[in-house]
C-alpha cells in the first residue's frame, strides 16, 4: 500500500472483475474507496474460487482496502442513499466507479443533477450497452481462432480475462486523467470503458487490424512464438522450457549456449539469410531451425541447461502449475516484497498482494484486507452523509441498510 492518493475518496458499485480491480488499484495506492452492495451479496459474493466455507477468494482478492456498506437497492430509500454517496462534496470526491447500465438511477445524468462535477467511470460490455463479459468479447474479437494447436480449428478460450484486467488499470487512469482536468477547469466527466472497446483499440494499437486486413487471419500455431523464435522444448530429463528469442542478442546467446553455430551457419548459408539480423526470418524458416533445437535440448539435462541459459544471456523459462509456482518460486511469490500472509475474513491465511508497482525508495506500507460485507455501514453513513445514531438505527430496523 502506498499513500499516493491519500485523501481521494472513490465510491464503486460495480461487481466481477473490470470495476472492482480499477478499485483496488486506487485503494491500494491510498484513496479511500467505499464498495456499497446489495444486503446479502451482489453477483459476484460467491463467485469462484471459493474457501472450504463457501466464501470467495476471488470477492477477498478484489476488495482488498476497501470500505463496505450494504444497501437495499431495490428501495427506493436504499438507492437515495447509493445516489448520496457517490455525489457527497468534498473537493477529492465526487469519484463514481460503476458497471451498472448506462440508464437508470445511477446514470451520469441523475448523478449530474446532485453533483454537476461528478466524475463518472463506467465499465461496460458492448459500447451500445448490450451485456459482454470478457470471454464473449474475446470470441467476437477472433482472439479464440487464433490460439490452439495448429492441427484443430475448434477455439480455445483464454483462460485470463484480459480485456476485464486492462479495463480495471484503464479505468483507473481515466479516472485519474479526469481528475487532473477538474482540478484545473472545475468541469466533471462521464467515462464509457467497453471491454469491446478495449478488445478493438488494443488489436488495433499491435498492428492485428492492418495484419488481417492486407494479410489474411494469422493461422494458429500452436506454442510457436509469432514473428520471432520463441517455443517450448523437452530436456534430456523430461522438462519442458520455453525459449524466446526476439533481438539479436538473445538469439547469438541461445545458440552459443546450445553450441550449435556450426549447424545455424550452414543452415544460413543454405537459405542465404542472417539470423542474427533478422527476427522474421527465424519465424519464416521455424520448420527448419525447430528440430536443431529440439535435438539440442533433448540432449541436455535442464538442470544443467538453467544456469547455462542464465550466464548466457538467454531469455527462458520452465513450466510449471500455478501451485508449483506459488509454493517455489522467490521471485514470484516465496519472497516477493508485494506479499504479506495474512487472515482473512474467509477463515483463511495466504499471501496477498500488494500494489504492483514499486516507487523506488519509498516505503511500503502494510497490506490491507478485504472488508466483511457491510462493515462500515454505519461510519460510512455517519461519516459522508452526517447520519445521526437514530437516523442509522432506524434504516438498520427497517432492512434498507445491513
Amino acid at each position: 500500500m502506498y499513500d499516493l492518493l491519500k485523501g481521494l475518496r472513490v465510491v464503486e458499485g460495480s461487481a466481477f472483475i473490470a470495476g472492482p480491480s480499477c478499485g483496488l488499484h486506487l485503494a491500494q495506492m491510498g484513496a479511500e474507496v467505499i464498495r456499497f452492495d446489495a444486503i446479502g451479496g451482489g453477483p459476484d459474493w460467491r463467485r469462484w474460487p471459493v474457501a472450504p466455507n463457501g466464501a470467495s477468494l476471488y470477492w477477498e482478492g478484489l476488495n482488498k482496502g476497501k470500505k463496505s456498506i450494504a444497501i437495499d437497492l431495490g428501495r427506493p430509500e436504499g438507492r437515495e442513499l447509493a445516489v448520496a454517496l457517490a455525489t457527497a462534496p468534498g473537493d477529492n470526491a465526487g469519484l463514481f466507479l460503476t458497471n451498472y447500465p448506462v440508464k437508470g438511477f445511477l446514470s451520469h445524468d441523475a448523478l449530474k443533477e446532485r453533483r454537476p462535477d461528478i466524475i463518472t467511470v463506467r465499465v461496460m460490455g458492448w459500447s451500445d450497452g448490450s451485456p459482454a463479459v470478457d470471454y464473449t468479447v474475446n470470441a467476437a474479437a477472433g482472439i479464440p481462432a487464433m490460439t490452439g494447436p495448429a492441427d484443430d480449428d475448434r477455439p480455445v478460450n483464454h483462460v485470463l480475462p484480459a480485456w476485464d484486467l486492462l479495463g480495471g488499470a484503464y479505468a483507473a487512469f481515466a479516472m485519474a486523467s479526469a481528475l487532473l482536468r477538474r482540478r484545473a477547469t472545475g468541469q466533471g466527466a462521464e467515462i464509457r470503458v467497453p471491454l469491446s472497446d478495449l478488445a478493438a483499440s488494443s488489436l488495433s494499437h499491435l498492428g492485428q487490424v492492418a495484419e488481417v486486413l492486407h494479410g489474411g487471419d494469422r493461422p494458429r500455431m500452436g506454442n510457436d512464438l509469432f514473428g520471432a523464435f520463441g517455443r517450448d522444448f523437452v530436456t534430456a530429463d523430461g522438462r519442458r522450457l520455453i525459449v524466446v528469442a526476439i533481438t539479436g542478442r538473445q538469439w547469438t546467446g541461445l545458440v552459443k549456449t546450445l553450441d550449435l553455430a556450426a549447424e545455424i551457419a550452414a543452415l544460413e548459408a543454405e537459405l542465404g539469410v542472417s539470423f542474427a539480423k533478422d527476427e522474421g526470418v527465424r519465424f519464416v524458416h521455424r520448420a527448419r531451425l525447430f528440430p536443431l533445437f529440439e535435438r539440442a535440448f533433448a540432449a541436455r539435462d535442464s538442470e544443467a541447461l538453467k544456469p547455462a541459459f542464465d550466464a548466457g544471456g538467454v531469455t527462458w523459462g520452465e513450466y510449471r502449475t500455478l501451485h508449483q509456482a506459488v509454493t517455489g518460486d522467490p521471485r514470484l511469490f516465496t519472497a516477493n516484497p508485494l506479499f504479506e500472509t495474512l487472515t482473512h475474513p474467509s477463515g483463511l491465511s495466504y499471501p496477498t498482494s500488494g500494489p504492483a508497482a514499486t516507487f523506488a525508495g519509498e516505503e511500503r506500507g502494510p497490506v490491507a484486507i478485504a472488508p466483511r460485507l457491510g462493515e462500515h455501514t454505519d461510519q460510512v453513513l455517519a461519516e459522508l452523509l452526517s447520519f445521526d445514531s437514530g437516523t442509522i438505527a432506524r434504516l438498520h430496523d427497517e432492512g434498507i441498510v445491513a
